[in-house]
């Protein structure tokens, strides 16, 4: 008989103890939660690179009177191209283009075939042109100096060049030939020679025999 109620003695006393520490457990301050799962970084994918190689038109002329500039706005447009101008440093002065003057400054220039005047217009990138036109007057038989400073300062590298330049009786002469010679790169096709105001539809006949 003592030892069951020894026996009873130790369960009441255990499940006090128990009922103890269930109450403990509930007063307690709970751990605030997370009230949001943290998101990795948003990032934005990359674009995809433009791989098209095209077909794309650069028309880049000089003009001191704007008869070049004619042809190569209206080049531009039946190719789709972009267009650039070559502009001196030094603008060309009616004086400057008198040909009956032996002391003119065009006439210098194109006596000394070193002469290389210095180019006035911002740079230009050939990136993603592969075709070419590039236009001139024709002083004193050949290329204004200013187109050899210019062709000697870019590299035609992978790209078709196709010369062509305005007079009022010379033909294309040996200009063409002396510009692919001092650009040293490019695939220079030989040229043509236009007079004043060509049509749109003489320009679009030449272009498509160079196909």
């Amino acid at each position: 008989m003592k030892r069951l109620l020894i026996f009873l003695t130790a369960v009441l006393l255990i499940l006090g103890l128990s009922a103890c520490g269930s109450n403990n457990t509930n007063n307690e301050t709970p751990v605030p939660a997370e009230t949001a799962t943290a998101r990795p970084e948003e990032t934005t994918a990359p674009e995809p690179e433009n791989t098209e190689t095209g077909n794309k038109t650069l028309v880049i002329y000089f003009s001191a009177t704007g008869t070049t500039e004619d042809v190569a706005e209206k080049i531009a447009e039946i190719t789709d191209g972009d267009l650039y101008e070559i502009l001196a440093k030094e603008e060309y002065t009616s004086a400057d283009l008198n040909w009956n003057d032996s002391s003119s400054r065009s006439t210098q220039e194109q006596n000394d075939k070193n002469c290389r005047p210095e180019i006035g217009s911002g740079e230009v990138s050939f990136d993603g042109y592969t075709t070419i036109y590039i236009g001139y007057p024709i002083w004193w038989g050949e290329e204004p100096r200013i187109m050899d400073t210019f062709v000697e300062s870019h590299d035609f590298t992978g790209i078709t060049v196709i010369p062509f330049c305005t007079s009022s009786s010379s033909g294309l002469g040996v200009s063409g030939k002396n510009l692919a010679k001092n650009a040293g790169t490019g695939n220079w096709l030989e040229g043509k020679r236009f007079g004043a105001g060509p049509s749109k539809e003489d320009l679009a006949s030449w272009i498509d025999s160079l196909q």
